[in-house]
């Protein structure tokens, strides 16, 4: 029964509609309104600016870390001996945070598309893991400046990392990986459509070193 709790808690964590909530705070507009309708921390990025998209993707990711943490008030996945149980309970509470960032109850159920708190899901259960994850991102966004082919790839190497580099023993973590991976792509299934079409923004970094590039080619 504390489990089940838990989870819910970590749910309502999720749920906090961070770029929501400062959209309407302190713009007076809902993000959802505006740029690609996404209540996530790259369309703040586009929309209110890089101070803001920082800020929310930062709490986004806090949501996952706090939320797959709450077992360290459970005494009982605390020792060694119970090692295997605590990985477990942690990623049904990554999980619940996940879904509730995507599905969050107090925004109607329209919100992000998780990126963020995985990553802070990520970085409590396996902290190198997401470091690597991290690398790709921002390898990918520096050669692109596709916030969203950078998250694809992201996800998409979490589950290279657990399942053939790191080779993780652990079944449930394996399926999660997997199912981690295709969480991203369908949840990016628009962009991908937009990337290859040719109409997805990129984010207003490194936009100079393209500019010479163009400018190299003309």
């Amino acid at each position: 029964m504390k489990e089940f709790l838990f989870i819910v808690f970590a749910y309502l964590l999720g749920s906090i509609p961070t770029s929501v909530w400062v959209s309407k705070h302190f713009f007076d507009i809902d993000i959802r309104n505006y740029g690609s309708g996404n209540a996530g921390a790259t369309n703040t990025y586009r929309v209110l600016g890089k101070n803001w998209g920082t800020f929310v993707m930062i709490v986004d990711m806090l949501k996952g870390v706090f939320a797959t943490s709450l077992y360290v008030f459970m005494p009982f996945y605390l020792t060694h001996d119970h090692e295997l149980e605590r990985t477990n309970f942690m990623i049904g509470l990554g999980l619940a945070s996940v879904i509730g960032h995507i599905f969050p109850i107090w925004a109607e159920f329209k919100g992000g598309k998780g990126i963020a708190t995985l990553f802070g899901m990520a970085v409590a259960i396996q902290p190198l893991v997401a470091l690597c994850c991290v690398a790709v991102f921002l390898i990918v966004l520096y050669l692109t400046r596709f916030v969203s082919l950078s998250s694809i790839l992201a996800g998409i190497s979490f589950m290279v990392f657990i399942l053939f580099v790191f080779n993780e023993k652990e079944t449930l973590y394996r399926i999660f990986a997997v199912l981690v991976a295709l969480m991203v792509v369908l949840t990016h299934q628009k962009n991908i459509t937009r990337i290859i079409n040719g109409t997805e923004s990129k984010v207003p970094i490194l936009k100079h070193r393209d500019k010479r590039k163009q400018k190299k080619h003309d």
